[in-house]
């Protein structure tokens, strides 16, 4: 489905949903379900994908990039392994409806690049599914069936900046005062969440740790947000992931190394990588820091952007 068909169906609706990166990232024990239970603070950045999705014959999937900012869609499923496809089957089996719809991804959020891009699609289709069909459906149940999805589904619906809590699907919204930049320094390769999970609890078996619970709280970095000086907020950036990525890519920490040289206050893997994310003191700054990363030659892409933004929200069409 190209953009240019889209142009001429009526009845087709397009959500733009953000990119999230996790300003911390507390991760329990493993479970005897598999699972960890997280705590996090989420925030929502202006990297956005495009989701539409149309009435059609059949259920069908197309990912695009996005000129010269897209992400790489060749390793993306088509089929059902695509969380956006996932996520209408489940609208439709709450609904009781054969989603009978075709959706187009623009992509420019990197695949797995610990940005929850597969999240974001899924939560684009729900919302722009919801509102095709004209579903009057509780937001708690909607909700609920992101959470079925995956863990970040829920927080690309509602976006902003959030504590996460249980596998990270428990939402509270925080305050977040002002609004903060960010440089993204993007990897030449992709990093699988599961394995950057079970490369966490291999080194943690190595060497005997056992997650403090008290050390997986962010209170100092809520307070920090709240007040929103970024000078303050930098030093408490915290992944518990981050051993792991940069285990599975050790080139990673010359990326990290390279964004505090140029000037960032503060940088980390991004959730399970291998994304980097740096914290700049303001937008120049962020400009700034993005051409020093560019130049080093550390990453396949850089990028700035900042937070928070809002969660999946529809477009209006152009007159």
């Amino acid at each position: 489905m190209s953009p240019a068909s889209l142009s001429v169906i009526s009845d087709a609706v397009t959500v733009r949903v953000p990119a999230k990166v996790n300003l911390h990232l507390g991760v329990g024990p493993l479970r005897d379900d598999g699972y960890h239970d997280l705590v996090t603070v989420y925030q929502a950045l202006s990297l956005y994908d495009d989701v539409t999705v149309a009435r059609a014959a059949g259920l069908s999937v197309e990912m695009t990039r996005d000129s010269g900012r897209g992400a790489d869609v060749a390793e993306v499923p088509l089929d059902d392994d695509n969380l956006a496809v996932r996520a209408v089957r489940a609208l439709g089996e709450y609904a009781g409806r054969d989603p009978k719809v075709a959706i187009e991804i623009v992509k420019r959020i990197p695949v797995a690049g610990g940005m929850a891009g597969g999240s974001a699609d899924a939560a684009g289709a729900l919302v722009a599914l919801a509102a095709l069909w004209k579903l009057d459906i509780p937001r708690a149940d909607l909700l609920d069936i992101a959470a079925g999805l995956g863990s970040d589904v829920p927080f690309s619906v509602q976006g902003g900046t959030a504590l996460g809590t249980g596998r990270g699907e428990q939402l509270m919204p925080m305050l977040a005062r002002g609004e903060l930049h960010w440089v993204l320094a993007f990897a030449r390769d992709g990093l699988s969440t599961p394995s950057v999970f079970r490369e966490l609890d291999r080194l943690r078996a190595d060497r005997d740790l056992t997650p403090d619970p008290d050390e997986l709280r962010p209170d100092a970095l809520v307070q920090a947000l709240a007040a929103g000086d970024p000078h303050v907020i930098a030093p408490l950036l915290h992944n518990d992931l981050q051993p792991a990525a940069l285990s599975l890519q050790p080139g990673l920490r010359r990326t990290l190394r390279a964004g505090i040289d140029a000037g960032a206050l503060g940088g980390i893997v991004s959730g399970s990588g291998p994304t980097c994310m740096f914290l700049c003191a303001d937008a120049d700054a962020a400009v700034a820091v993005a051409a020093e990363l560019s130049g080093a030659g550390v990453a396949r892409s850089v990028r700035t952007a900042s937070g928070p933004v809002s969660g999946a929200t529809r477009q209006v069409p152009s007159a």
